[in-house]
């Protein structure tokens, strides 16, 4: 008998209050990283209406207006009408920043120290910068290799927001959310049950003045503008029974920070894998990549994508776990769910043989320090919506397949790791 089931993701569009406090915080950090690449940064942002604040830890040796920063992104964001309770030239901004404390930074102070090629002392010798445990995940049903829920949930809201900059839909304001239930048989997806797409917008649209007419031209504008083209590309569509829901409580005209208060951090399902995958909690904005909650979750990524990629799995879960001032993890955990196509106990011994894993390691192996001022002032700021994995509109190091065929070929060698 096929099991059959619903699985439902969810993401926001870069308006949503909290995903603004995100890309605040890592627009922040890539403007700290940009001028001084050892900047340790905790980066937090509040905003409600009329007021953003930024508070948290920095230690940096850069000169940065934090405030012209804010604005700038808050602009760029959309939030350039102060009618919407939120503007850009007028809400308030508070700093309230404060140094690493010492007692957590001397377990990775030594990483700070050079800027050329670590030895494998020096690497064993740099610790996380926190304990913590982390997830990397991924599954053959994308071809980004990521679960489908998510995926298409991050396409409608990218798209979302697509047709409200370029004006297309230009009645649309920067706040909105999409939904996707995934219908399920046998583990495969097989249908589209469900589409919720809430978006914020003007009261108004044009010379239309009635809220049920706004709704209806917003329900059939987001279908043709939004809907299809996010689907295109997918093999999957919606059809005649799949439901379609548009501002179910009837209209959306306040949103964004005046409809609710937003914070960094809050959405890190959204940011990861849409609840498909199992999280470890800490969030990634506003962090440099010293904190392992950041850096060692994309190296868990990059190492089950790789496992998927090399076909050695249809899915794979890495956990990786951390202690604060200790440079190799206390944990790891390979995971396939029975699609495995070897032993999970070899499986994680080809991992230990191949991928560094050792905080210092990781951000040498993905140049997570440089890459701010290697790509002109902007990493981090854009990883800060519509998802951290699974993108294919950004070149992310820990989303490269590079070690696939270094793990097809390893099958047939000598095992020379040993397991701990």
């Amino acid at each position: 008998m096929s099991s059959r089931y619903l699985f439902t993701s969810e993401s926001v569009t870069e308006g949503h209050p909290d995903k603004l406090c995100d890309q605040i915080s890592d627009t922040i950090l890539d403007a700290l990283l940009s001028q001084d690449d050892h900047s340790r940064v905790a980066a937090e942002v509040v905003v409600n209406t009329g007021l953003l604040l930024i508070t948290g830890e920095v230690t940096s040796k850069a000169h940065v207006n934090f405030i012209d920063l804010a604005r700038q992104k808050i602009a760029e964001i959309g939030y350039i009408n102060s009618e919407n309770g939120f503007s850009a030239n007028s809400c308030s901004v508070l700093i309230a920043l404060d140094e690493q404390s010492p007692d957590i930074s001397q377990g990775v102070s030594t990483a700070h120290e050079s800027r050329e090629e670590m030895s494998e002392d020096q690497l064993d010798a740099i610790g996380a910068g926190d304990q913590g445990l982390m997830f990397g995940f991924a599954c053959n049903e994308t071809p980004e290799l990521m679960p489908l829920p998510i995926s298409l949930a991050n396409r409608l809201a990218r798209r979302l927001a697509a047709v409200r900059k370029t004006g297309q839909l230009s009645y649309l304001r920067p706040d909105g959310k999409t939904q996707v239930t995934v219908i399920y048989e046998d583990g495969r997806p097989v249908g589209i049950d469900t589409i919720l797409i809430s978006t914020q917008h003007a009261a108004t649209i044009g010379e239309i003045v009635d809220e049920v007419a706004v709704q209806t031209k917003i329900k059939n504008d987001l279908w043709e503008a939004v809907v299809q083209p996010a689907f295109a590309e997918i093999e999957i569509k919606p059809d005649s029974e799949t439901r379609f829901f548009v501002n179910p409580t009837g209209k959306f005209v306040i949103g964004g920070p005046q409809g609710d208060a937003g914070l960094t951090g809050r959405k890190i399902i959204i940011d990861t894998y849409g609840g498909y995958s199992r999280h470890g909690g800490g969030a990634f904005s506003g962090k440099d990549p010293t904190k392992v909650d950041r850096s060692a979750a994309y190296a868990a990524r990059y190492v089950a994508k790789n496992i998927v990629a090399a076909g050695l799995a249809e899915k794979c879960e890495v956990q990786l776990s951390y202690a604060i001032g200790v440079a190799k993890p206390v944990s790891i955990m390979v995971e396939t769910f029975g699609t495995g196509k070897i032993e999970e106990n070899r499986l994680l011994e080809l991992v230990q043989q191949h991928f560094e894993l050792r905080p210092a390691g990781i951000i040498q192996t993905f140049n997570l320090r440089g890459l701010p001022a290697e790509r002109g002032g902007r990493f981090y700021q854009d990883t800060a919506a519509y998802g951290h994995f699974g993108r294919t509109d950004l070149d992310l190091p820990w989303e490269r397949t590079d070690k696939a065929e270094l793990l097809t070929k390893a099958l047939k060698e000598p095992v020379s790791a040993s397991i701990s």
